[in-house]
């Protein structure tokens, strides 16, 4: 056994490269990881519903009661076999999946026949544009730029031969080829999640196993993976649920509107709600835009600008943080950087779940002593005990005196460091 004496750089740089290590290997790894780490999330969700399922499902019965002789209303409970509960789980979620993919189809072939197809058309839905336009803006519109014909706009030129035929195949081709994609990772990942449901009990054991004998590290691993999964089910489960309660009341109101395509941008929404911040952004363009075009005064697109304004605080601001508590606290920073990582790790997929492996990685370092730091870097807590007066003159306060007596320097295990004679 070698024994390195390393000094502080030298270990900091280790812990560096190694972290860079991981970085890379998540990066070249998408195609591993990314299937594997989405299966692992589902399988937290959905493992108490499987185990309800397994323990007995209640079912009215008709029972002869006992010392009367006629029968009773009563329940019983029907037990699930383990295989036949974890396949029928991933049967509905597989069932979602398929309703939300065919909502987004269904909605394509209809954008198309919306399109403009002659002079007449372009120059109908082109004034109707420039008049909503012109009532919005604040100075007078640049006929250079907005002509009173739709056949002079050099924009409108632009839009009609992007919307040829020719070009249209040539843009559904990378979208067939992603949604070709999409459905084999989609079957993948059902597989995984089957396999992880399965055989779930047997894989935890053993993972507690590679933490060593030891019956109290293997308590704290059984601790560390139960809050692990516990904050995971709680984002999901919630978020899941938040985001198409929210996406039914976005879509009643785009109905109610007149929008041409209410539950199209209500289901987007409640898909791109789970990517924090950037995506309620995003999601609500669309609707903006389609109220603008489509509804029967400019001031709907105000309206709707303005109730999803309020709606999408009263989500962020009341309901989320009421439903989900403590274990999804994390600041902003975080979350921000956690999304620019992700993307930059693993693309689109990684925006999605930014949030569930924060909440993952702030479990993991709440029980490891050693890394409680770095959790409340991550946390919108304060910590408890007092930062010391250094860290007050860098805040910009007064370093409050003590009379404590000093202590001795602590290394980077965080033990105290001994000097010797």
């Amino acid at each position: 056994m070698i024994n390195l004496n390393l000094n502080a750089a030298t270990r900091w740089g280790l812990n560096g490269a190694l972290i860079l290590a991981g970085v890379v290997a998540l990066y070249l790894g998408h195609s591993i990881f990314i299937p594997t780490t989405l299966a692992l999330f589902l399988a937290a969700m959905l493992w108490p519903a499987v185990v309800w399922l397994h323990r007995g499902v209640p079912v009215p019965w008709l029972a002869l009661h006992a010392g009367f002789p006629w029968l009773r209303p009563t329940i019983a409970r029907l037990p699930i076999p383990w295989t036949l509960a974890c396949t029928f789980m991933v049967a509905v979620l597989v069932a979602v999946a398929v309703l939300v993919t065919l909502g987004f189809g269904l909605a394509i072939p209809k954008m198309l026949q919306d399109l403009p197809t002659d002079e007449h058309r372009w120059q109908e839905v082109y004034s109707r544009f420039r008049d909503r336009l012109r009532f919005v803006s604040p100075v007078p519109l640049d006929p250079e730029y907005f002509p009173e014909a739709a056949q002079d706009s050099k924009f409108v030129q632009v839009v009609r031969e992007a919307l040829t035929p020719a070009r249209l195949l040539n843009y559904l081709q990378p979208v067939a080829i992603l949604g070709v994609g999409w459905i084999w990772q989609w079957i993948l990942i059902m597989f995984i999640l089957l396999f992880l449901l399965l055989e779930g009990r047997m894989l935890i054991r053993r993972v507690v196993e590679v933490f060593g004998p030891s019956a109290e590290v293997q308590a704290k691993v059984i601790e560390a993976l139960k809050d692990m999964a516990g904050q995971v089910r709680t984002y999901l489960v919630w978020r899941t649920i938040v985001n198409f309660a929210l996406g039914a009341i976005l879509g009643l109101v785009y109905q109610w509107a007149g929008l041409s395509q209410p539950w199209t941008w209500a289901m987007l929404t409640a898909i791109l709600c789970y990517v924090p911040y950037l995506g309620p952004i995003a999601a609500g363009i669309p609707p903006v835009l389609d109220a603008f075009i489509s509804s029967p005064s400019p001031a709907y697109a105000v309206g709707i600008l303005l109730f999803y304004l309020v709606i999408i605080n009263i989500e962020g601001y009341l309901i989320v943080p009421v439903v989900m508590g403590r274990p999804m606290e994390l600041n902003a920073t975080t979350v921000l950087l956690a999304c620019l990582f992700w993307d930059l790790v693993w693309g689109t997929p990684g925006l999605f779940l930014a949030m569930p492996l924060m909440a993952a990685i702030k479990a993991v370092c709440t029980h490891v002593p050693d890394w409680q730091p770095w959790a409340n870097l991550m946390s919108t807590r304060e910590p408890v005990p007092e930062p010391p007066p250094a860290v007050e003159e860098i805040l910009g306060k007064e370093p409050v005196p003590t009379d404590k007596a000093p202590r001795a320097p602590v290394g980077m295990t965080g033990h105290p460091v001994l000097k010797g004679k």
